[in-house]
């Protein structure tokens, strides 16, 4: 297996067809999809088509993916997958920094810390210059993770949502960090 990153409580690797699984259990629990498409099932057809190309895309500029499976270090359990995916496939400049984890890794401190391995990563060893992440508005679990991992609030936006889903009509927010902040703060 080839690890991308390791903290201390996670690997981080590349998530391969092999994890299927795992991924249709997680885009099946509707509380963890409750902010994403308001708790709707995915089918198997809809992973492989769609969810399973999206993650296992290669980003030229980075010469790997953009999506990490999370396993815990000790065990190896799958906890799901982090996103630090460049924006533009030629450039590294700026990422989007996203998870999902399952129910048990919750409230753990799993989600900051590997966003704040993945964003050291990214200002020391990837060429990132501003690392972005954009959340419901009412997604106050997720909006605090970004904010101990050092990102700021930005903006308030609202976006195209296919269908409209509880707390929708309230919009998105963005946070960033920029390479420039992230060297003032070490």
């Amino acid at each position: 297996m080839h690890v991308f990153l390791e903290t201390e409580r996670l690997v981080l690797r590349p998530l391969t067809e092999a994890d299927a699984d795992h991924l249709f259990a997680l885009d099946n629990d509707p509380d963890v999809m409750r902010f994403l498409n308001g708790g709707k099932p995915t089918s198997r057809e809809t992973l492989h088509a769609q969810i399973l190309p999206r993650l296992l895309h290669d980003h030229p500029c980075f010469g790997t993916r953009g999506y990490w499976a999370a396993e815990e270090k000790v065990t190896g359990t799958f906890l799901g997958w982090f996103e630090f995916r460049p924006l533009d496939d030629h450039s590294p400049a700026v990422v989007e920094l996203g998870y999902r984890l399952n129910k048990a890794a919750w409230g753990k401190g799993y989600a900051e810390e590997g966003a704040r391995a993945l964003i050291h990563k990214g200002f020391t060893d990837l060429g990132v210059e501003r690392v972005t992440a954009d959340i419901m508005a009412v997604n106050t679990r997720s909006r605090r993770v970004m904010e101990k991992a050092g990102l700021s609030f930005l903006r308030n936006f609202t976006g195209d949502w296919p269908e409209a889903i509880e707390g929708s009509e309230h919009g998105e927010v963005e946070y960033e960090l920029t390479r420039a902040a992230w060297e003032q703060r070490r």
